[in-house]
């Protein structure tokens, strides 16, 4: 058993998680967590890893689910928070679902019980230098307002966001390349940079009639919407005129459409988002609708009609750093290698990928503390997708939290038939194939662990 003592900042889903697997392996934990001494806007209870937004953990189905493939490699790696969610389940269909008064006692109750594991009522305003020793960030995105400024002092003013405007990412094997095409605006650039679907006068006018009358998600209590000019939801840069988008996120110039030779009325444009290139970022579609009218009318933009989404828009409040930017790949600091960051703060979404990234802060930490050689886990689990999400550095400006997905996965090798020709996976059957892939890898490295 080791001595030395490690600092988690923050008792939430992140944080448990990595205190458990810190104290599992015979390190000394020490959790600073502000409740109930302090409550940010949205939480309410005393006990540790409170849900806040819902119950759900989402898809439980490991055989053809990203989500339900974490949930299962956290059960083999020994999750904390897995096993207190599957005690704490109450009847959801494929879903994974908890009470979360029981599921929040069961983790405190658990954490608390641990001998190497002590906790202190306390709010962190500032990251410890490197005398305090290790330390685990794991404050999620309603980050204390004096800890969140001393982090944009420490790490730099462009590395911080307090208000996230998110695009909708598709997979680009859903977009129908009959209608869109490759392009770069003027040719500046590769080709393949940006995919452009065009829209006629007719179907643009539609197209707005509908996002100005699109339903709208409210905002939390907690929440102001203060945008910024650079980054305005797209249905309000609509309801500033009807032409608007046409001279913004829409606007033709420079583009000439391949399958009529002309220059469409409007162009939708889709950036990589991943190096991969297996998803594509909506370019300047940072937008408040509900979840469901963004499927409908962004399906009616030509190209889109069949698309598939990573990730919808939203707008909400979010503390998040750009991990790529600053982290290593054991998710510490680059310039501050005391310090680790985990959950929602380092740039994830949702439960079990905050959990997941606690998990990982805690065996990476552990490792450095026993003098081991941490082992990655293989890009294509989802723990190696979640982690790799978190360190690529391709679109390092426009990162964005994400769930986990099957766009954040290496692709598959396409198969040879019998008779040699080529077959790309598709459909159910690819999900099904990554999700055989995944289990497969993430056997050795939990075993390992």
């Amino acid at each position: 058993m080791s001595d030395t003592q490690i600092h988690i900042i923050g008792a939430g889903l992140a944080g448990s998680e990595a205190a458990w697997q810190l104290a599992e392996r015979g390190i000394r934990v020490l959790i600073h967590e502000m409740k109930p001494q302090k409550f940010s806007p949205a939480h309410k209870s005393a006990d540790y890893a409170e849900l806040v937004c819902s119950n759900s953990f989402r898809s439980d189905n490991h055989q053809n689910s990203a989500i339900g493939l974490l949930h299962q490699e956290m059960r083999l790696a020994g999750s904390l928070i897995m096993r207190c969610a599957d005690a704490a389940k109450v009847p959801a269909g494929g879903a994974l679902a908890v009470d979360r008064d029981e599921f929040a006692r069961r983790v405190t109750e658990e954490i608390k019980a641990h001998p190497l594991i002590d906790s202190v009522c306390e709010e962190i305003t500032a990251l410890p230098d490197a005398s305090f020793g290790e330390v685990i960030v794991a404050t999620g995105p309603l980050t204390g307002e004096a800890l969140a400024e001393d982090i944009l002092k420490q790490i730099s003013h462009q590395a911080l966001s307090f208000y996230d405007a998110i695009a909708p990412v598709v997979y680009k094997d859903s977009i129908n390349f009959d209608i869109a095409w490759y392009q770069s605006r003027y040719d500046k650039g590769d080709k393949y940079d940006y995919i452009n679907c065009p829209l006629t006068e007719e179907e643009y006018n539609r197209f707005i009639s509908e996002l100005l009358a699109g339903e709208k998600a409210e905002f939390h209590d907690f929440e102001t919407p203060n945008y910024f000019d650079g980054c305005l939801p797209i249905e309000v840069m609509a309801e500033r005129g009807s032409q608007t988008l046409l001279f913004g996120p829409m606007k033709p110039v420079g583009l000439t459409n391949p399958h009529t030779g002309k220059r469409a009325y409007a162009v939708v444009q889709l950036r990589q988002d991943n190096r991969e290139d297996t998803l594509r970022n909506i370019v300047g579609f940072q937008t408040k609708l509900k979840h469901g009218e963004q499927k409908r009318i962004f399906r009616m933009i030509p190209g889109l009609e069949n698309a598939e989404f990573a990730r919808l828009g939203g707008i909400h409040k979010n503390t998040f750093i750009k991990s790529p930017l600053l982290l290593d790949r054991y998710l510490c600091l680059k310039d501050m290698p005391h310090i680790r960051f985990a959950g929602q703060i380092s740039g994830c979404e949702g439960y079990i990928e905050s959990a997941a990234t606690g998990f990982l802060a805690g065996y990476f930490a552990a490792c450095r503390i026993l003098g081991k050689t941490p082992l990655i886990p293989p890009a294509t689990t989802a723990f190696g997708a979640m982690l790799n999400h978190l360190i690529d550095d391709t679109n390092v400006e426009d990162f964005q939290p994400m769930n986990i997905n099957f766009g954040l996965f290496p692709e598959l090798e396409p198969e040879i038939t019998a008779n040699g020709k080529i077959r790309h996976i598709k459909g159910a059957e690819r999900k099904e194939a990554y999700c055989r892939r995944a289990l497969e890898d993430i056997i050795d490295w939990t075993e390992q662990l």
